[in-house]
């Protein structure tokens, strides 16, 4: 493994200016959303590249970066050995004048001198947004025994016109050459997601970067590989397997409920491939005489006296007799009073429901209590 893999670091993008989960992202980027009650979302992108051989990581970030920074820390946590490899956690100056500026370019462009000293021929650039499993290991032979120029990593669905909104689709030729490359509008129910993965040499990616920064200041790096399409040789992988993309609130709740499936959780976690993440030492969950548990995901250091159905609970949250919270997601530390009634809930951490409160929202249009509110 470590033959390719010391050819390439990789590249962790944050959400740019045309993503934004509405409540949540206002306190911390997509990267340290809690996720599956234990993990945050940076942990997958950050665990493919460690698992994959690579340990020179670049993750970039552009606001609210404490509890990002805190969750990575110097990279130990992700088998980074800092005695060879690194984590770096990377900012850009955030516009103010208009978010149409805050682009991955200009993060890059912001930290060039970074990235051009990066002693690897090859780079990996992986969102900060997505959770999947990759070997990139793999995709990066597969990129160098092909010649192309770019090689993108691509999801089949048949669920794109609800699903991947925001992301781009790619059309393919019969040599899996990537011909066209379009947002998706919903309006096709079968499609090639980019999943905004891509492998490429340094060389190529400076150039293009800068290329993007000289044509125009809301280009992102999709935008110029688009407009560079025809002088390109950009191959295609297809990934099998589980693939969510963060980008609003309602794919952040149903991404932590579909993985209360076994099935799609174990294409995403194995013995083989872990998830690395910051654990915390803490008792295990306390079941109280009452309290019934169906389908659910529950985090140590919960207190359930209530009754938990096809949700996903956090850290440290107390559910007080009598409360139900059906298809939730309850982030860490939260506490559902006596009788509360909760049906397709995101409640972020440290809230507060009082006692006989009932929230409840169509599974479609999830509902969002705030961080430290108390209803």
């Amino acid at each position: 493994m470590a033959g390719n893999m010391a050819q390439a670091f990789g590249i962790v993008t944050s959400s740019g200016s045309r993503i934004y989960v509405d409540g949540m992202q206002d306190y911390r980027p997509i990267g340290a959303f809690s996720f599956l009650g234990r993990y945050r979302v940076v942990d997958f992108p950050v665990s493919n590249l460690s698992n994959s051989g690579i340990d020179r990581i670049q993750v970039y970030v552009s606001q609210n970066p404490r509890s990002l920074a805190e969750h990575l820390n110097n990279g130990r946590t992700y088998n980074i050995n800092p005695k060879h490899g690194k984590l770096q956690l990377l900012f850009n100056q955030d516009s103010r004048v208009n978010n149409i500026y805050n682009t991955d370019i200009r993060a890059y462009m912001d930290n060039m001198d970074q990235i051009e000293h990066m002693p690897f021929p090859y780079v990996v650039i992986v969102p900060g947004y997505t959770v999947f499993r990759q070997d990139f290991h793999k995709l990066l032979q597969d990129h160098i025994d092909s010649g192309a120029d770019i090689t993108f990593l691509y999801h089949k669905t048949d669920r794109a016109k609800t699903n991947y909104r925001g992301l781009r689709v790619i059309t393919l030729n019969r040599q899996k050459g990537v011909k066209t490359i379009e947002r998706n509008l919903g309006n096709n129910t079968e499609a090639n997601i980019y999943m905004g993965t891509c492998v490429m040499k340094k060389d190529l990616f400076v150039s293009l970067v800068k290329k993007a920064a000289a044509t125009s200041s809301i280009m992102s790096l999709s935008d110029i590989i688009n407009k560079e399409n025809e002088d390109l040789d950009i191959r295609a992988v297809q990934h099998k397997g589980y693939f969510a993309s963060i980008t609003d609130l309602k794919s952040y709740f149903e991404a932590n409920l579909e993985l209360l499936d076994l099935e799609k959780t174990q294409e995403l976690i194995s013995d083989d491939w872990p998830i690395y993440t910051v654990t915390t030492d803490s008792c295990p969950v306390e079941y109280f005489k009452g309290s019934k548990i169906v389908n659910s995901m529950v985090a140590n250091g919960c207190q359930i006296y209530g009754q938990v159905e096809n949700s996903v609970i956090g850290r440290g949250v107390i559910i007080a007799q009598d409360a139900v919270v059906k298809n939730c997601v309850v982030l860490g530390h939260s506490v559902i009073g006596r009788g509360v009634h909760l049906e397709n809930q995101i409640v972020d951490k440290w809230a507060r429901i009082s006692d006989g409160t009932e929230i409840i929202a169509a599974p479609d249009l999830p509902g969002y209590i705030r961080r430290n509110d108390v209803l």
